[in-house]
């Protein structure tokens, strides 16, 4: 009997990387049906800034998680204003893992988020606030007991409030003692406000 030798099978290429490298074309492949065509494509936009809002537009409605991930370090590198804008957006989408992917991103560009952090705290959605807060926890920049200060003197919201002292206990120095005593006195009927203070309080005293 004769043996039937069966071919390899052929590795067919989906051509990820078929369509013009320029700005346009790299665009365009973000449509691709292959994950990995949009993947690439993302990547290959770091080069070109003015992609941002190209980026922004496919990060919202991306559900493939590798090329959210290329997409957001894409708009790391770039770093600009529409890229930053377009992650405030993200804050206020439903999607939960957008919410803190967002969140993620803006903690590694802290020039950059603190020309907004002053809007971002004060903004209308309480949720929009907190999420603030979140990202100062990692942000690298001289102000940032400054703008948790002002957030427990100036909010309203007990829930803002609570996330806010929350980091001053970890960051807070002698300049947030007064506003600490003062939100306790705002929230007398908020027993997690007044463990929080103290407990703030106590570690400021402590260092």
């Amino acid at each position: 009997m004769p043996i039937i030798k069966h071919s390899k099978p052929i590795i067919i290429d989906i051509h990820e990387r078929e369509r013009p490298r320029d700005m346009a074309g790299l665009i365009a492949e973000l449509e691709h049906e292959s994950p990995i065509a949009r993947r690439w494509a993302a990547r290959d936009l770091a080069e070109h800034e003015q992609s941002s809002e190209a980026l922004i537009a496919r990060l919202k409605r991306e559900a493939d998680p590798s090329v959210r991930d290329a997409i957001l370090t894409t708009l790391t590198s770039q770093g600009n204003t529409i890229a930053v804008q377009g992650l405030v957006d993200c804050l206020r989408s439903e999607d939960a893992a957008l919410r803190n992917e967002a969140i993620e991103v803006m903690k590694l560009l802290p020039e950059e988020v603190a020309l907004i952090m002053n809007s971002l705290l004060t903004d209308a959605d309480s949720d929009v606030r907190i999420f603030a807060v979140n990202i100062l926890e990692s942000l690298c920049h001289a102000q940032v007991e400054t703008w948790l200060i002002d957030v427990i003197e100036q909010d309203a919201h007990v829930n803002v409030c609570a996330t806010a002292v929350d980091l001053l206990g970890e960051v807070g120095t002698s300049a947030s003692r007064a506003a600490l005593m003062h939100l306790k006195a705002k929230f007398p009927d908020e027993p997690y406000i007044c463990f929080a203070v103290d407990l703030a309080l106590k570690r400021i005293s402590e260092d």
